[in-house]
């Protein structure tokens, strides 16, 4: 073999060389992707907002959402248990300033539906306006084809917004004044600076006593694509959301809230290609008051963190990017407890419906 061959064979060798090692450098640094036969079906899921209505969602599929029933036939049974309604938030003097609505005659629930403010929002307060139903005599949101012998109607007093103010309770009495002129009925609102020093003090307990745990989990290595998140997550239980980037644990209880959410870059799963889409950072949080103690929420946060940090090679930090110990967490557990005590002192037990309302 001449000297000429013997260079050319061995640049070869080395343009092949450096060939092989860009593709393995390209590939080590694309984001790990699902495994086909474990990869997530982009189909519509249900997750319940704050609120308790079940609020359907397309997961970046270009497609209409289906109906509510269309939906719910083609979910497992976890999720379908997630498409039940609710029964109504119903109307607390805890935590809402409430006004009776007198009638001199029941009225039908066509006539109360007909003149419903078409919003019940005061600013940021939520109100409700209820009927008590003429043959059951139970109070209930008005329904076609019954008939209520009187209404009453009520004004959310905090939520995570602040505490509910002059002008706000101004607001909805204005909005209720209309309805029970409407239907004939005589209205007598609570003293406006009474019903805003208590807001005001409702939320000085609430705002001290609100817990929302946050941990990261920060790719150690590979940074991974959308598909691999959702196949990692959805062995531990997770389902996604109803909006891009969010995948919920699902509580046991018919449409409440989920226990816990995690969270990542909604640009990147609204990409076009989103196993390209890099992802190197989720975010795993529990909205402490919208979850009963019973169910171990916080034990179900710190199992999860764990585990998907173990199958995603990830590392768990906090907002300051410090790792989380096992004895940080133990410290959060301890605090904890004192949170859930204050707030069953208050009425105001963790899951309970005011405690989710007051903390929305």
């Amino acid at each position: 073999m001449t000297l000429t061959v013997a260079l050319a064979v061995l640049a070869g060798l080395v343009l092949a060389a450096v060939v092989a090692h860009g593709a393995w450098s390209a590939r080590r640094a694309s984001p790990r992707r699902a495994e086909p036969e474990g990869a997530l079906p982009a189909t519509g899921r249900v997750e319940p907002s704050m609120d308790g209505a079940a609020a359907p969602a397309a997961e970046a599929t270009g497609a209409e959402p289906a109906s509510a029933t269309e939906a719910a036939l083609d979910l497992p049974l976890p999720e379908l248990r997630l498409a039940a309604q609710r029964r109504s938030a119903r109307l607390d003097a805890l935590i809402d300033a409430i006004a009776p609505l007198t009638l001199e005659a029941p009225v039908t629930g066509e006539l109360a539906l007909m003149h419903l403010p078409p919003s019940r929002r005061a600013g940021t307060k939520p109100f409700i306006i209820e009927g008590l139903n003429a043959e059951t005599g139970e109070w209930e949101q008005p329904l076609p084809g019954q008939r209520y012998g009187e209404f009453q109607a009520g004004v959310q007093l905090a939520n995570r917004h602040g505490a509910l103010n002059q002008i706000e309770y101004s607001e909805f009495v204005q909005k209720v004044e209309a309805f029970a002129e409407s239907i004939g009925a005589m209205a007598d609102f609570p003293d406006m600076i009474d019903v805003v020093a208590r807001a005001r003090e409702l939320d000085g307990f609430a705002s001290p006593h609100d817990a929302h745990l946050t941990v990261h989990l920060r790719a150690a290595s590979v940074a991974w694509s959308v598909g691999y998140i959702q196949q990692c997550a959805a062995r531990h239980g997770f389902v996604p959301g109803a909006v891009p980037g969010r995948l919920v644990l699902p509580a046991a209880e018919e449409g409440a809230p989920p226990v816990l959410i995690l969270g990542f870059d909604p640009q990147a799963a609204l990409a076009d290609d989103p196993n390209q889409a890099a992802v190197r950072d989720l975010t795993l949080s529990l909205d402490v008051p919208q979850t009963e103690e019973s169910a171990e929420p916080f034990a179900a946060w710190q199992e999860a963190a764990r585990a998907l940090a173990g199958d995603m090679e990830a590392e768990l930090v906090d907002e300051q990017g410090l790792p989380i110990t096992l004895h940080a967490f133990a410290a959060i557990g301890e605090e904890l407890k004192q949170l859930y005590r204050a707030l069953e002192e208050r009425d105001l037990a963790a899951g309970s419906a005011a405690a989710r309302r007051l903390f929305s």
